[in-house]
């Protein structure tokens, strides 16, 4: 097993790595209290049994998959279910299952009572090695994503990789997407591996401590995202407006890998390519770019007309850059006309 460390102002908490960990929820969290495990339909009903076993008195929520549970009515649905289980603020919840679970169980847990404890178990790799640390929780509103939200941060996270063994494929790749982000922005030694390595899933528990320790160190620096913290949207202005507009045809990861292509300097962006087509994913993108540049006026970086975008000309030189969106589109369209 790894332990990392997160040591913020407002929190401190433990973040433990390993295959087998899941079963140490017992020992890892302090659940001798009421305690609502938070998952959903897609996901493995024994990882949320294995959590409730764990705990003094638990009640289990399976919520439906898909993005369109993180809303009003499903963060109403977990408010509710708090509530009849008779929490008060000495209870915690915990979140089993991917991002969206995640984003909701922790934003419901940020406003339940004023506060109460949250737990994050992530079960799909892009959960592993970025969303399920760093204190960000949201739910959407009206297809703008995340724009309802608050920093809240765990007390602690278990990262388990032997549960990946059950998610497609396809969100594998859509996971090692965030990995790739971070790299690119951050770690050379990390990029190498996705360059040089012939099957990267080989190194899954590496990227997966690599990508979180840079996450760590970024959110030390910025918790609240005033600045550095921005270096983690690499890749998402765009890529929220093509998930936007994408209607669930397109994963989250995938949605990023498109977003990073025209935030890239053309030597760099080729390499990028030769890197997301190894991992199977997508390079090109056959949808309404209209609707997507549209949507992407809604990011939460905007201030009026202009953005806070992120370009990287080579690998782990990354820079922030307040530009007119209009100026950003007509880069992207050179990239997707």
């Amino acid at each position: 097993m790894t332990t990392l460390k997160m040591e913020l102002p407002t929190a401190t908490y433990d973040i433990t790595v390993g295959r087998g960990a899941l079963a140490l929820a017992g020992s890892l969290f302090n659940l001798n209290r009421r305690t609502l495990v938070v998952t959903d339909s897609g996901v493995p009903a024994e990882y949320a049994e294995a959590v409730a076993e764990s705990a003094a008195e638990a009640e289990i929520l399976v919520l439906e998959s898909g993005e369109a549970t993180k809303s009003l009515d499903g963060y109403a649905t977990v408010l509710r279910t708090m509530s009849e289980f008779g929490m008060d603020r000495g209870d915690c919840v915990v979140a089993v299952g991917g991002g969206v679970v995640g984003d909701l169980a922790g934003f419901a847990a940020s406003s339940y009572m004023r506060g109460v404890d949250f737990y994050n178990v992530p079960t799909t790799l892009l959960s592993q090695l970025d969303s399920s640390i760093g204190g960000k929780t949201a739910i959407n509103l009206d297809g703008i994503k995340n724009i309802v939200g608050a920093f809240y941060q765990p007390r602690g996270v278990i990262i388990d990789p032997t549960v990946l063994k059950t998610l497609p494929a396809r969100h594998i790749a859509a996971g090692l997407a965030e990995a790739v982000k971070m790299s690119l922005t951050s770690d050379r030694d990390l990029f190498a591996i996705f360059e040089e390595c012939e099957s990267p899933l080989d190194r899954v528990e590496d990227i997966i401590i690599r990508s979180l320790k840079i996450k760590m160190e970024i959110v030390r620096a910025d918790e609240r995202e005033g600045g550095l913290r921005k270096l983690l949207n690499f890749g998402h202005t765009l890529g929220h407006g093509i998930e936007a507009s994408a209607n669930g045809a397109l994963l989250h990861g995938e949605c990023v890998a498109l977003g990073m292509l025209p935030m890239c300097s053309p030597e760099l962006r080729a390499r990028l390519i030769t890197v997301l087509k190894k991992l199977s994913l997508p390079t090109e993108y056959a949808g309404d770019m209209n609707a997507a540049l549209a949507l992407m006026s809604h990011d939460k970086k905007c201030k009026g007309d202009s953005v806070d975008a992120v370009f990287v000309t080579d690998v782990g030189e990354a820079k922030i850059e307040r530009i007119p969106l209009s100026t950003l589109s007509e880069r992207i369209r050179r990239v997707f006309p």
